[in-house]
């Protein structure tokens, strides 16, 4: 192997210079400097003369040179910032050695041209990992039976469908897919047109005591018409009455071996046990918007039928309402709760791919001289970042769907936009929270296995592995020092209705399907266009095109799923059997290149591609490893009835924290400010519940444990409280009686709503915009007037909007007051 060497290079990382030797190999940048023990302190014995520090070429998300003349007397540097957040300077003495060490990292990292150049494809693996083969560590078939479900066993209302297993029905699903027992392939085939992609609602858990179900899919395609398939009603209906088909106690279910069974009537204390009673206010309001109303009415008069206790079957959308809306412009959307009556329809308002990567962004900024200095991060660009509140709002969704399923004895069908990125964050999530099994090391990699790589998360344009050229740059002098400046959205209320139109005005001026990007879980919201660069760009139609990094499609869907799984271990630090370096590892695996799992879009891909022949598996190295990865503080009984041990998990929302080890820095420098706020409101808390029990006689006193927090208390930058993830809920019922909506919410405007529509009056404006902008495109016949317009859904909350709404506009047709009513905000 070809070694280039390059002598007397100095090397900055977290403010400390070291002079040593740097070798760039075909895979890696090795810096070689001296092993030289802290000052004062002895050296060791048999220790290295020499240390490395190794960085595998796809890690670098951004390089910069800086190329400074010899006669100059200043050094030439490179300054790279990893992907792994490790930041670090070389400094060359001589210009044209610096130069040579930009071009040759260049060409091994953006223009490669395939991934089949990467260090997978020629990885040999070390002795300890060749007992182990990762890439059959997961087997479907297994899985599904160790929920219960085979040939073999007593029918629990589901079966396994062979109709996509040569991948012609849905190229991004999994070959092996659990459907319903009394729906047939010839439906599921029929139903299959009717959702994005053909990925139709499909089980991925079943819940072990009480058989409720997670399913998932993608949007459906609804349009402006207001499109409907009999076919994926029956197919959503009959996943949301597997349970009512077998006699469940009956049922001799299987369980892992990590847990033993549960009486299901300790469930019910589960959700404050668990909490401890933080967020409860939250998880209050979730509940009562979801059961503000029964969904079991009669279809002609909208009267309640009672007869017994009754589920609250669910569909999760995770996209904010807006944009959910808007996704009809080009032919897709949400459902229409008036053709699904057995369930209710939650949105979430987890926001799409783009607004995530910015947020990261700046979270970057906030770090970004962590190789010259060790002071700590910006603060405020953290705030400012929203990251935590994002992944605070993606473990509400979760524990939103958690709560379904475990305690109410529901089933939840999930999806977004295409049903592989915030789809795949809250079914693992949930399943973490609700099955043991997901929390030991050997059932986690069967999760991300399942949820994420089976189920088409899109990993090679998520991640980026052949990197990019733009993010290579050359800065003279008069650029030093500048600041590597992410986009930043400017947040005007209707950008996703004005970015959707233009997407449809392109959609159907170059006669596009419906289908759009191969890779878009946008809700229909335009990216900046990637900026030109003077490389060749690869044919289209060529591998290379399909394999090409687009910078506007990288998001950090992953690696929040495994920055919400570190707030589960570090405020459940018992209730796992792997640690925090476990995640973190995996982490740097996701970007590294040096095993096979990542490095494709879909299970389809994967076999096309012969990866189990050609590379090896991640999970080689962690198996191999396993020891390293244990968390010394496990504790693997499972007992409902004692606090602590139960089977159930839930999140504290307001204990969430930055990941700090992730990010190189110290627990002080991340989160001591958010500490701090939150010790602050506690007392402030305390304090009132003090007077306010004081000042009432016999009043009850609250344990320490379960302070309550008013909502006009001081908070911790990024996590409000009692603001929840919930933006709307909508049933068939609200649509065939609109004059009995009622939500049971006490404080409606604590719940929180898109960000797209953050004014007042700001979804009439969306929807005059959106009239004006469809009108030109014929597709909006029908829909804003004329014959036949489609019955809108109504929001549980939006009753009283509509009511005002109607004073304000009078002379508004039927078609628009009913849309208005959808997502009309309270202006009070």
């Amino acid at each position: 192997m070809h070694i280039k060497k390059i002598p007397n290079v100095d090397a900055i990382r977290g403010g400390e210079k070291h002079t040593g030797e740097l070798h760039l190999t075909e895979h890696h940048i090795i810096f070689s400097f001296p092993n030289v023990p802290p000052d004062g302190a002895p050296p060791q014995p048999n220790a290295p003369k020499t240390r490395e520090v190794y960085i595998a070429y796809p890690i670098i998300a951004y390089c910069t040179f800086r190329p400074c003349p010899s006669v100059s007397g200043r050094p030439s540097s490179i300054r790279l910032r990893g992907r792994d957040f490790t930041f670090i300077n070389f400094n060359f003495p001589d210009e044209g050695h610096a130069r040579e060490a930009f071009e040759y990292i260049r060409a091994r990292t953006c223009r490669l041209g395939t991934i089949e150049k990467l260090y997978a494809f020629s990885y040999q693996p070390l002795k300890i990992e060749k007992p182990f083969d990762g890439w059959h560590f997961y087997d479907p078939r297994s899985e599904f039976r160790r929920q219960g479900i085979s040939t073999k066993s007593v029918d629990r209302g589901w079966r396994i469908s062979s109709i996509n297993k040569d991948y012609t029905f849905s190229p991004t699903y999994p070959g092996l897919l659990v459907v319903p027992s009394k729906i047939s392939d010839n439906v599921i085939k029929y139903a299959g047109t009717y959702r994005s992609r053909q990925r139709i609602p499909v089980l991925t858990y079943l819940h072990s005591l009480n058989n409720c179900s997670i399913t998932r899919s993608s949007q459906p395609m609804v349009g402006f018409r207001g499109n409907r398939s009999i076919q994926d009603e029956k197919l959503v209906s009959a996943c949301f009455s597997a349970s009512a088909t077998v006699e469940f106690n009956g049922v001799d279910a299987s369980v892992p071996e990590t847990a033993e069974p549960s009486p299901s009537s300790s469930q019910a204390d589960l959700r404050a046990n668990s909490a401890e009673g933080e967020g409860l206010d939250t998880e209050r309001l979730e509940d009562e918007l979801i059961a503000g109303g029964d969904t079991n009415y009669d279809s002609k008069t909208g009267k309640r039928l009672v007869y017994g206790a009754q589920q609250s079957n669910l569909i999760v959308d995770a996209r904010p309402t807006i944009n959910a809306m808007a996704m009809q412009v080009v032919g897709k959307g949400s459902e229409n709760m008036e053709y699904y009556k057995f369930a209710k329809k939650a949105y979430l308002n987890i926001e799409n791919i783009h607004v995530m990567r910015e947020s990261l962004n700046m979270v970057i900024d906030a770090l970004k001289d962590g190789d010259i200095s060790r002071l700590p991060p910006n603060r405020e660009l953290l705030a400012k970042s929203n990251w935590l509140k994002h992944i605070t709002g993606i473990l509400d969704g979760s524990a939103l769907i958690a709560r379904q399923v475990g305690i109410r004895h529901s089933h939840v069908l999930i999806h977004c936009s295409d049903g592989w990125d915030r789809t795949s964050q809250l079914s693992a999530l949930s399943q973490l929270m609700l099955d043991p099994y997901y929390r030991t090391i050997d059932g986690f990699i069967v999760l991300v296995e399942k949820d994420w790589l089976s189920f088409g998360h899109m990993f090679q344009q998520r991640s980026g592995p052949l990197n990019h050229e733009k993010w290579f740059v050359v800065e003279r002098d008069a650029l030093a020092g500048s600041a590597i400046q992410p986009g930043d959205s400017d947040g005007r209320a209707g950008e996703a209705f004005e970015n959707a139109l233009a997407s449809a005005k392109r959609f159907f001026n170059k006669s596009r399907s419906n289908e759009g990007t191969a890779d878009s879980d946008n809700d229909g919201v335009s990216s900046p266009p990637d900026e030109p660069t003077q490389a060749k760009k690869p044919a289209a139609g060529t591998p290379e095109a399909s394999e090409a990094t687009r910078p506007n499609e990288i998001s950090p869907v992953f690696h929040q799923f495994l920055d919400a799984t570190y707030q589960l271990l570090r405020q459940h630090p018992n209730r796992f059997e792997f640690n925090e370096r476990f995640l973190r590892r995996l982490l740097y695996h996701l970007h590294a290149g040096q095993y096979g799992t990542f490095l494709w879009n879909s299970e389809k891909a994967r076999q096309d591609a012969h990866a189990t022949e050609r590379t090896r598996s991640v999970w080689d190295y962690f198996l191999s490893r396993k020891p390293e990865f244990v968390n010394r503080d496990y504790d693997a009984t499972i007992d409902d009835r004692q606090s602590g041990r139960e089977r159930l998990l839930f999140p504290k929302l307001t204990e969430v924290r930055w990941w700090y080890q992730l990010f190189g820095r110290t627990d002080a420098e991340m989160n001591e400010y958010l500490d701090l706020a939150a010790a602050r409101d506690t007392r402030v808390g305390e304090f009132a519940m003090g007077a306010t029990s004081s000042s009432i006689p016999g009043a009850f006193t609250s344990s320490p444990t379960r302070s309550p927090r008013p909502s006009n208390s001081p908070q911790p930058p990024s996590l409000p409280f009692s603001k929840s993830v919930l933006t709307g809920v909508e049933s068939a019922h609200e649509a065939l009686t609109p004059e009995q909506r009622t939500t049971g919410i006490t404080n409606p405007a604590s719940l929180k709503h898109s960000s797209s529509a953050d004014t007042p009056g700001a979804f009439a404006t969306n929807l005059a915009k959106l009239r004006d902008g469809v009108a030109g495109l014929e597709i909006g016949r029908g829909f804003f007037g004329g014959p036949n317009p489609p019955t809108a859904n109504t929001e549980a909350n939006g009753g009283a909007g509509a009511g005002a709404d109607k004073d304000k506009h009078a002379a508004a047709d039927k078609g628009e007051q009913e849309m208005a009513d959808m997502s009309m905000e309270s202006d009070d």
